[in-house]
């Protein structure tokens, strides 16, 4: 057969060997552009000859490179997490093998014919067969890895052709099952690059540090002849000699570079050299001498109009997003990135484990039967992924770790790719998380080991001689992930748990017009819905709260009360002291600001503290809050002055939350109707306030091994009916007795609402007391409609975004105004959302001012939206989510937590919200 080579399980043929990505002046033609593009069913393409260089292609499509053909209308994407969309009989593949084959003609002046040049291809998803003038050059597969063929003695004076035969399914796909869209097509950069005779082909920097004298070594083992110069260093010589010098080192925080010239006769190279020594030390990761921590994001490639498309823009902004999130280290999952996002990494300080194009994770759904990390007929491909890769990516001072690759399970062939890095580069430890033995990996990595797991390894349980860190924790889809805090106290007292990479930093939507596609929103037959909705962004790079919770904890610097009258600033960096950062406080009385100033802080060393005394204070009546932020000095290259890297609160004022209401004459301020249920409250209408259970479930709450959404249902939380037991009237106050309960079962809440009038309004006290044997509850508290006028929230409490039990961290008490609209978090899948904590009153009014005030004795929670829980449970989109005539307000006693059960853990013990009598009360005022 023609296509025969589709199921060969080699890397292919005709590529050179894979050498470092090279900042060379010689000369370059880039093939970025318009192509012209046929899309056929089958793997034998289009046509027959269309490779030749005479065809005509000028009824073709224009389709621009690069791209996937799926994001432009021919086909669709398909999403899975883990299964293959085509049947495990490896190496074989589907008839129905969609093939989109390219063409594209560029005119070269003579001064190329009879020079050596490589025709370079940075990715092409998932296997290529070129032809160059009708000339076949070879065929690639390894989708996310550069290729390089020898284009020299094919190329022309004047007009050139090159023809690419792209399939979307080859043997390699059996390798690249990663949890993403399945896109073909050419999605990076092609060019043609001169080689000049006597250049530079290759290169890799050694460039190494030692903390003890603070001297650095370098060598650039290269072309023999080539001459390197550093001039800031003093260096100027042979760089095949090693130099010492005092250097600053590289980090993650401080991410110095040395600009540097390597050149022969006929090409110079620009390097960017970063002086760092990685090593693992008494079971610890260190860099330069010091243990690190990860406060890692794993990171797909993804935008919503273009897929695995990235610009330079768009790759910038992620780093300096994730940068000003606190942020300090991003795993390539599951493949290695566009190489100038490395050059990013170097530049603006990331630490980064750098993992192979390798997956095989739906051989799991047949007992890993086949499986090719053990078979030795696809060694040669595993160890060219990793050759690609390390070749590709070596001199990068980023990369502190080279990963095998995800969910390949174990075998011979990834412990061959382990050899050969170690052998080829022995400077950076080996990671993968599938090797939970540890044979042939230098640190112990696992994904989602509960809290209780990760203490018991930090204790010295499994492989204590190994440095531990969670490669994916903290499922971030849709509402969540929660217990964030708790993991950090952990890697706080574990010197051996070094942190983790949260799963994972961008929702994957595909854009269509105001709403973002998922899984099945293209018709697969086979899919995993919004699994691919778990980022820390929304697919259009907006922060989620998930993420502004993130930055909070793994905070660099920590800022409590220190006794009275001094704040504890507590340094948290791995290398630097505090002298960057200023210091500023504010005292707020309910949220509005009495004083303000600025703090004096000394340059505390990294993983010290310091006391610092307060200056005296103006005395404030009511609950005052003291706020103290640690910002930025000065600009740096990824934020401005001013940007704030930390921030904590001193309560300075003692709350007062009066219980007693001083009553007056019922329904001064308020009307019932038969039922005891309050209709208005001075002249606003009024729907309830009731007792309320549920909530739209979260995707934690949905998903997982054990969903508690599937109790809530069984149960019938999301159908509970109300029936009035009584009505007690009295001079002052009145008493209401219900029963709420669902159908089908004996399962009951008896619920007594105790309404008093006051001088301004009304106070309800409302206790509940469960019958039966209830599952955690998602919330309790009440319910209540208003006008839909009423849009205008202002509130003293937590803020200013959304709060839950276990995901409350970046909430800070304030007073904060939103509209109704601005309260909700857009998640792609509606769920649950918008929450504010510890609400110590809030105002819902109309343009005019007028509307409620609502008090709590002592706090709750508040959400208030246009829209029911019921209507957020029956949305799949946010499109779906349709305003009503009203606004509804949920004053919550408690909800339940968000936890990460999606993909991990639930929701720890002291964040199940189980049904309990409780007492609890809110007083309204019509404004």
């Amino acid at each position: 057969m023609a296509d025969a080579y589709l199921t060969d399980v080699s890397p292919g043929y005709g590529a050179l060997p894979p050498r470092a990505a090279l900042d060379s002046d010689a000369p370059r033609v880039d093939l970025d552009g318009a192509w012209r593009f046929r899309l056929a069913p089958t793997a034998a393409g289009t046509d027959a000859g269309f490779e030749a260089a005479d065809f005509d292609d000028s009824a073709w499509d224009s389709l621009p490179v690069p791209s996937h053909w799926p994001m432009h209308g021919y086909g669709a994407p398909a999403y899975t997490n883990v299964v293959y969309p085509f049947p495990i009989d490896p190496p074989y593949v589907p008839d129905e093998n969609p093939t989109g084959d390219h063409r594209v003609a560029f005119d070269l002046d003579a001064s190329w014919v009879g020079e050596r040049t490589v025709l370079r291809f940075e990715g092409v998803e998932s296997c290529a067969r070129v032809w160059l003038n009708g000339v076949e050059l070879g065929v690639t597969r390894g989708s996310r890895l550069p290729v390089e063929y020898d284009a020299g003695p094919h190329l022309r004076a004047g007009r050139n052709v090159l023809a690419v035969r792209v399939h979307q399914w080859s043997s390699g796909s059996y390798l690249e099952d990663q949890d993403m869209w399945w896109l073909p097509g050419i999605f990076r950069s092609v060019a043609l690059i001169r080689r000049p005779a006597g250049g530079i082909d290759d290169a890799f920097v050694y460039a190494d540090y030692d903390h003890r004298t603070g001297e650095g070594t370098l060598r650039v083992d290269t072309v023999a002849g080539a001459r390197l110069r550093v001039p800031s260093l003093g260096i100027d010589g042979p760089a095949d000699s090693p130099y010492r010098a005092q250097v600053t080192p590289w980090t993650a925080e401080d991410p110095h570079l040395y600009e540097a010239l390597l050149s022969t006769e006929t090409e110079t190279v620009r390097l960017r050299i970063g002086f760092r020594t990685v090593a693992i030390v008494d079971g610890i990761l260190t860099v330069n001498g010091r243990r690190i921590r990860l406060r890692g994001v794993n990171r797909h490639e993804w935008d919503p109009d273009h897929g695995r498309v990235m610009s330079l823009d768009v790759m910038r902004a992620d780093l300096l997003l994730m940068k000003r999130h606190n942020v300090n280290a991003v795993r390539t999952s599951h493949y290695p990135p566009h190489p100038a996002f490395l050059d990013l990494c170097d530049e603006l300080g990331m630490w980064v484990i750098d993992e192979c194009d390798l997956e095989t994770h739906g051989f799991g759904q047949v007992g890993w039967r086949g499986n090719p990390s053990d078979e030795p007929q696809w060694r040669d491909a595993y160890l060219d992924r990793m050759r690609r890769m390390v070749e590709r990516d070596k001199n990068h001072p980023s990369i502190v770790l080279w990963s095998l690759g995800n969910e390949s399970h174990t075998g011979q062939n990834l412990a061959a790719m382990a050899d050969w890095a170690r052998e080829r580069d022995p400077s950076r430890p080996i990671h993968y998380e599938g090797d939970r033995a540890c044979a042939y990996v230098d640190v112990y990595s696992r994904m989602y080991a509960s809290h209780a797991e990760v203490d018991s390894i930090g204790k010295g349980g499994e492989h204590p001689d190994l440095p531990f860190i969670l490669c994916e924790y903290g499922h971030a889809m849709g509402n969540g992930p929660g217990g964030l805090s708790e993991y950090e106290e952990l890697f706080d007292t574990h010197p051996r748990c070094q942190g983790g990479f949260i799963w994972e930093w961008i929702d994957h939507g595909v854009r269509d017009g105001d709403r973002f596609l998922y899984g099945g929103d293209f018709g697969e037959p086979l899919h995993d819905g919004n699994f691919v909705i778990d980022g820390l962004v929304f697919p259009d790079r907006t922060p989620s709260p998930g993420l502004i919770e993130y930055a909070t904890v793994v905070a660099p610097v920590r800022i409590a009360a220190a006794g009275t009258g001094a704040v504890r600033i507590s340094n948290r960096y791995d290398f630097r002291d505090l002298s960057h950062l200023a210091f500023t406080w504010t005292l707020e009385r309910e949220g509005e600001p009495v004083a303000s100033g600025a703090l004096d802080v000394p340059a505390v060393a990294p993983g010290e503290h310091a006391d610092v005394p307060l200056p005296a204070l103006p005395a404030a009546e009511g609950e005052t809050w003291l706020t103290v932020r640690a910002v930025l000095a000065a600009d740096s290259p990824w934020a401005p002055a001013g940007h704030e890297v930390a921030w904590g609160q001193v309560l300075a004022g003692d709350p007062s939350y009066a219980k007693t209401v001083n009553r007056v004459p019922f329904l001064a301020a308020g009307a019932f109707d038969e039922r005891g249920v309050l209709t208005r409250i001075g002249d606003v209408p009024v729907d309830g306030p009731q007792l309320d259970l549920w909530r739209a479930p979260t995707d934690n709450d949905r998903l997982g091994a054990h969903p508690v959404e599937r109790e809530w249902r069984a149960i019938g939380l999301h159908r509970l009916r109300h029936r009035t037991v009584a009505v007690e009237a009295g001079a002052d106050e009145l008493l209401v007795r219900t029963r709420v309960a669902p159908a089908a079962l004996d399962l009951a809440m008896d619920v007594e609402y105790h309404w008093v009038s006051t001088a301004d309004g009304l106070a309800l006290t409302v206790h509940v007391r469960p019958h039966g044997d209830w599952p955690v509850l998602p919330r309790i508290g009440l319910r209540l409609g208003l006008p839909a006028t009423l849009d205008r929230v202002t509130w003293f409490g937590g803020g200013p975004g959304e709060a839950y039990p276990d995901s409350r961290r970046a909430s800070r008490v304030g007073r904060y105004a939103r509209t109704v609209e601005e309260m909700q978090t857009p998640y792609v899948r509606p769920q649950e959302n918008g929450s504010r904590a510890d609400v110590r009153w809030a105002t819902l009014t109309d343009a005019t001012g007028r509307g409620i005030r609502v008090d709590g004795y002592p706090t709750y929670q508040m959400t208030a939206r246009r829209w029911t829980s019921e209507d957020l449970d029956a949305a799949a989109h946010t499109t779906d989510v349709v305003p009503r005539d009203r606004v509804y307000l949920n004053l919550d006693l408690a909800q339940q937590g968000l936890g990460s059960a999606s993909c991990g853990p639930g929701v720890l013990p002291q964040y199940d919200l189980t049904a309990r009598d409780v007492t609890f009360g809110v007083r309204l005022a019509a404004l």
